[in-house]
């Protein structure tokens, strides 16, 4: 575990630019689903190198959210040498768990698929999301290890909400008046009955069984509410012998919030900060799968 440097430099106009990326909307069709909306962000990298291949999912506590919400973590993660698809997956209360997860997996699947097309051959593939998209990104990593397909590369935690009973101090620091409604209501919305809380795919921060799961990335902020259970994750997926990188970025009173604000970067440093790892995670993910097991 460590901590990025919260004094680090403003970002500059050529950090900024680096999110304007190209974007495309989607029609996805899925085998026994509705075809469900989606966002193509980025480009395939000229030349013979694959480029990585993401399946994003935006946050909104699981009853709210869509596709622009999830724009500002699709462009950084496009401005970082990916190829992002971001979902808009079925939500709460119509849409319960575990719907958004059978609808992910069903994605990851179809992604799978389109790999060769979208981002070249050999392109490594990746899950990604911010706060309730992180439980639904942890999910779907914990159901590909169970089915033994599709192969992934990593995963990438924002902020994840992975645990409805977790009570951690940076939760309760964070609640207050309407704060606290928003993630318990969502959760009582997502989770149809009691004994879904018990459910690994339901509540990945209590999976009792986490060997294999992908290389995971885990960042969130130093006033963040979702921290200690972040980084708790993280450490038990350590614990099991998962490659984990567990970043605390530099103080802003926006994040997990400035992730998906729709018009406009909410925070510009954390932004440039959370784009530096995902470049670092890539580039790792990258090297690893080139070297020859010893």
């Amino acid at each position: 575990m460590s901590s990025t440097d919260r004094h680090a430099p403003p970002p500059t106009a050529a950090a900024v630019a680096a999110c304007a990326v190209a974007e495309e909307d989607l029609l996805i069709e899925l085998p026994g689903e509705e075809p469900v909306k989606a966002r193509l962000y980025g480009e395939r990298r000229k030349g013979a190198s694959a480029t990585p291949l993401v399946l994003h999912f935006h946050g909104g506590t699981f009853v709210c959210g869509d596709l622009d919400n999830g724009r500002n973590v699709g462009r950084l993660l496009a401005s970082a040498g990916a190829r992002v698809v971001s979902l808009a997956y079925p939500l709460a209360p119509q849409h319960p768990f575990p719907k958004p997860i059978e609808v992910g997996f069903a994605a990851l699947e179809w992604l799978h698929k389109q790999r060769v097309k979208l981002a070249g051959k050999g392109a490594q593939i990746f899950l990604a999301g911010e706060e309730a998209g992180g439980n639904l990104a942890a999910a779907v990593a914990l159901v590909a290890r169970d089915r033994g397909h599709p192969p992934l590369a990593g995963q990438i935690l924002l902020s994840p909400m992975l645990d409805p009973c977790a009570g951690t101090a940076s939760l309760r620091e964070a609640s207050c008046a309407d704060a606290a409604c928003k993630w318990a209501t969502g959760w009582q919305q997502y989770l149809r009955r009691p004994m879904d809380a018990s459910h690994p795919y339901a509540v990945p921060g209590a999976a009792l069984r986490l060997t294999d799961v992908a290389p995971t990335l885990v960042l969130v902020g130093p006033d963040d509410p979702m921290r200690d259970e972040a980084l708790a994750y993280a450490k038990r997926l350590q614990a099991a012998g998962i490659d984990v990188v567990a970043e605390v970025l530099p103080s802003t009173s926006q994040w997990p919030e400035a992730l998906y604000q729709p018009d406009e970067p909410g925070c510009p440093a954390c932004g440039v900060a959370a784009r530096q790892k995902f470049i670092a995670f890539f580039e790792a993910r990258r090297a690893a799968a080139a070297t020859p097991p010893s």
